[in-house]
């Protein structure tokens, strides 16, 4: 639950203070714009009014004089040259004083002034120029000197006076546009000033807000976030500062909180880990001890169960050669039962330390050729399939790393099992292929014999399970629980193949060769070639006479009616679909050609 205490968040006390410091300086840079105008306008007014203005009315005073001095010579010499300076000043004071009317217009005193010396220049020269001029040309020059006097005098000297307002008020208003010039000059420096003061005292404010407002805070926060990341996954964060900092410190305490939970977890999961280890420390010792005992009473069977047994197998066997047909028939019977059982406990016996020995008294593995192991198997199992009148086929076979000895006990019990398990009335015919699939070469043993019912194909792998009474199909129940252990440790699965229309199909599996992998794959990638290699399906036909195993060492295969109430292990259901997936009639190893042993 959210338990900040809502206020002024560190985003707004930010935007706050940049709006408070952008009022203020745009503030600022309006007043000193309008300063600056008005400092230029004075600037304006002193370059382009005033100094001007200044400099023109020295040249009006100086065309007064040029008249002033041009209208005496004219009435001393009488000569017209003399008059010229008084005609050209005349005309320069018309332009002087029509340029300095246009810059007085914001000058009215100034103006003022302007028009009192037009009026008295005029006025001097319709006085004393044009009555002088007048004279000299009528009278000659001794009338016009005579009106030449004090008054003249003072005519030009009221002149004189209103040039000199002129020019004073000229400069008066020149020193106040150069006061105004200073004084906007001052002022916008003082704006300055203040502006570069707000830049700095904001700065300044910023550089404390986020002191205390972030660098704190946080680094309030990274300490006690070091605390828990240190070891002290019970210390409570908490946060201060702005909301924002307030809600990450909660939700760093959710968080520690939560890895907390999820340590203490893993701390019980552990204890509970431990406790597990430790019993199963404690099986794994008993079930050395097991094993040791089992490998005592292995060798116990092997040897001191075996002479005894050999010797009451023995004398039974001589009582009943010695006494047979002297006693009545139920001793007889007796006799009988006696060997017959001593016989199969020999058959278990043996049955049972090979397979306690696989993969115990390994060899090593080597590269075996499993076409050559068929040609073992063929006369291993040539007298029970020439009983039997059994065909024995296989395509041509692949090379793989394995113990031949086991490779070939697995192939025969295979092969034995096929003859065994055959229909009274066909005669039988057993069939070996191999196929690569993926990395693994798939090997099936097929026959056409009576076949196990999908219901049961797990069953026919346990040891010592059988599906049959003994008096049906002689024999252990142990033959395929040796097979499922040597494949299992060749690292293969085995499985039957319910989907078999006809008889019985065996497939396992054996790791194949990396070049074996490697043919096929560049097989595969060639234009028309297949994915999986397979071998010929058509075998060669031989007449050599082979051999067979011991016919009791065979896995019980029944019908429904024959099976037993016994609990059942088999091959998993991934393994059951990869047995549906196979064909039972596909050989592969990438060669043709195969083999063929007939007994007949």
């Amino acid at each position: 639950m959210n338990t900040v205490t809502r206020g002024w968040t560190l985003r707004q006390r930010v935007v706050t203070l940049l709006v408070v410091v952008g009022v203020l300086l745009v503030g600022l840079a309006a007043a000193e714009a309008a300063v600056a105008a008005r400092n230029r306008a004075h600037t304006d007014a002193v370059l382009t009014e005033t100094g001007p203005l200044r400099v023109q009315a020295q040249e009006l005073f100086n065309a007064l004089l040029d008249q002033e001095t041009a209208v005496r010579g004219y009435a001393v010499s009488g000569d017209r040259q003399d008059l010229l300076p008084y005609e050209s000043g005349v005309q320069q004071e018309r332009e002087r004083i029509e340029s300095m009317g246009r810059l007085a217009d914001d000058y009215p005193v100034v103006r003022r002034e302007l028009d009192a010396v037009g009026v008295q220049a005029e006025r001097w020269r319709q006085a004393v120029a044009v009555p002088v001029i007048t004279a000299v040309d009528r009278d000659g020059t001794q009338a016009a000197q005579n009106l030449i006097n004090d008054r003249t005098r003072q005519e030009f000297d009221q002149i004189r006076s209103s040039m000199s307002r002129l020019e004073a008020e000229i400069l008066a208003e020149r020193e106040a546009n150069e006061r105004n010039i200073r004084r906007t000059g001052n002022l916008l420096v003082v704006l300055l000033i203040i502006a570069a003061l707000v830049v700095v005292v904001a700065g300044t404010l910023l550089l404390v807000s986020l002191d205390r407002m972030v660098v704190r805070p946080l680094t309030g926060l990274a300490g006690q976030v070091r605390e828990v990341a240190e070891g002290d996954y019970q210390h409570h964060i908490s946060g201060t500062g702005p909301p924002e900092f307030k809600q990450l410190a909660e939700d760093v305490e959710a968080m520690r909180r939560k890895i907390a939970k999820d340590l203490a977890e893993v701390r019980e999961a552990r204890e509970r880990i431990e406790w597990v280890n430790t019993q199963l420390q404690k099986q794994a010792e008993e079930l050395v001890r097991s094993n040791r005992d089992l490998e005592q009473f292995a060798y116990v069977a092997s040897h001191d169960l075996q002479e005894p047994l050999r010797k009451v197998a023995s004398f039974c066997q001589l009582l009943q050669r010695r006494y047979a047909g002297q006693l009545d028939e139920r001793a007889d019977q007796y006799i009988g039962f006696a060997v017959d059982g001593a016989q199969r406990m020999q058959r278990l016996i043996n049955d049972l330390l090979a397979f306690s020995r696989i993969g115990r008294l390994t060899t090593g593995f080597t590269e075996v050729d499993l076409n050559k192991v068929m040609a073992d198997v063929a006369g291993q199992t040539e007298a029970t399939r020439q009983q039997a009148g059994a065909e024995l086929a296989w395509s041509e076979l692949p090379t793989i790393r394995g113990e031949e000895p086991l490779l070939t006990n697995l192939l025969a019990n295979l092969v034995s099992n096929s003859v065994k398990f055959r229909r009274p009335d066909v005669p039988p015919r057993v069939h070996v292929s191999a196929r690569l699939v993926d990395a693994e070469w798939e090997i099936t043993c097929r026959d056409n014999g009576i076949g196990i019912e999908p219901e049961f194909a797990d069953k026919i792998f346990v040891i010592f399970q059988r599906l049959h009474s003994k008096d049906a199909y002689p024999g252990t129940g142990i033959g395929l629980a040796i097979v499922k252990k040597i494949v299992e440790y060749h690292g293969g699965r085995v499985w039957v193949d319910t989907d078999t229309e006809e008889g019985t199909a065996i497939r396992f599996t054996l790791p194949a060769l990396p070049e074996d992998v490697e043919a096929a794959r560049v097989a595969a990638d060639e234009p028309g070639g297949d994915t999986d290699a397979t071998g010929g399906d058509e075998p060669v036909e031989s007449t050599e006479p082979v051999e067979s195993t011991d016919a009791g060492t065979g896995a019980e295969r029944a019908r429904p009616a024959d099976t037993a109430d016994t609990a059942t292990t088999g091959p998993t259901a991934d393994t059951a679909r990869d047995a549906d997936d196979q064909r039972p009639d596909q050989a592969a190893s990438g060669r043709t050609g195969g083999t063929k042993e007939t007994v007949g």
